[in-house]
């Protein structure tokens, strides 16, 4: 079958599109969408990456809405991972909403982030809500996925072995990219998804210094937090020539989670996959 066709007679399931395909998110959610028996269509900047097994790839970038409306064209249900971090992210993820409403596109799932509101401490938050607000104009039906911090996301906070900024004793609610399952179930049309938004958490909220403990027990890896004040965090990450918009990202992760605005446990994942989410020590030990 040629990219953009989807044969109605080989499935009764509606056609789903997944966005961001050839990376972790993206790429775990098409994978385990495929192995449940939908045969997603893979929407991807570059087609030479797309996996070898899709045989429905389309091509675009979210600030290309011509490309994007050809790519969407045809699709039920649209999973949107957010764009990567840049300084007019929000205008990409406009026209492609804009887009995948006139491609006719029926239900969007769109991964936002938990403390998503216009004023987050965090500052890509903002553009997350200021996004969710979009979608909900656009007059397509959605489902929210607010993710808090992955949890193997906070290994990459640790340089040599130091976890360096100004959090305090907050506490990160860190969900593993368990997140894909709970798509699976979406994508296959549940209606009683139409309109939620799910705060997706770790079973624990960990404050910096204790997910270091956890790091440096499951790793063997001496590591550490150290606490930062905001000069010593805009200093010590100047050093790597970044835009100021990405500093201020880099800052406010931990600035948000000093706030306590992510200090939140909930049971999304398991009221919606039928199993709790890993936590930190456990995530690390299945990747030993």
């Amino acid at each position: 079958m040629s990219p953009h066709q989807h044969d109605p007679s080989s499935t009764s399931s509606p056609l789903v599109a997944v966005t961001g395909a050839t990376g972790r998110i993206g790429g775990a959610v098409a994978a385990q969408l495929r192995a449940g028996g939908l045969a997603p269509r893979l929407v991807v900047r570059n087609a030479s990456r797309a996996p070898e097994w899709a045989d429905d790839v389309a091509v675009a970038r979210y600030g290309d809405r011509r490309a994007a409306t050809a790519a969407l064209t045809g699709v039920d249900i649209l999973l949107m991972v957010s764009a990567s971090e840049s300084a007019d992210r929000l205008t990409q993820h406009r026209t492609f909403i804009d887009a995948a409403a006139a491609a006719g596109v029926r239900h969007i799932v769109y991964t936002s982030f938990l403390s998503a509101a216009p004023d987050a401490v965090f500052t890509l938050a903002r553009t997350h809500w200021a996004t969710e607000e979009h979608l909900r104009a656009s007059g397509m039906g959605l489902t929210v996925l607010r993710d808090s911090f992955y949890a193997d996301f906070l290994p990459d906070l640790a340089v040599d072995g130091v976890i360096a900024g100004p959090a305090g004793t907050g506490r990160v609610g860190a969900v593993a990219r368990a997140a894909a399952a709970v798509i699976r179930g979406l994508a296959a049309g549940d209606r009683r998804h139409d309109g939620a938004v799910y705060e997706l958490t770790g079973p624990e909220a960990l404050t910096l210094a204790e997910a270091a403990a956890v790091i440096a027990r499951a790793t063997g890896r001496p590591t550490v937090y150290r606490e930062q004040t905001l000069e010593e965090a805009y200093a010590s990450r100047s050093v790597y020539g970044a835009p100021d918009w990405e500093v201020d990202a880099w800052v406010s992760t931990y600035t948000a989670i000093a706030s306590g605005a992510l200090d939140r446990v909930t049971d999304d994942v398991e009221r919606l996959t039928g199993r709790r989410p890993l936590s930190l020590a456990q995530l690390l030990a299945d990747h030993r």
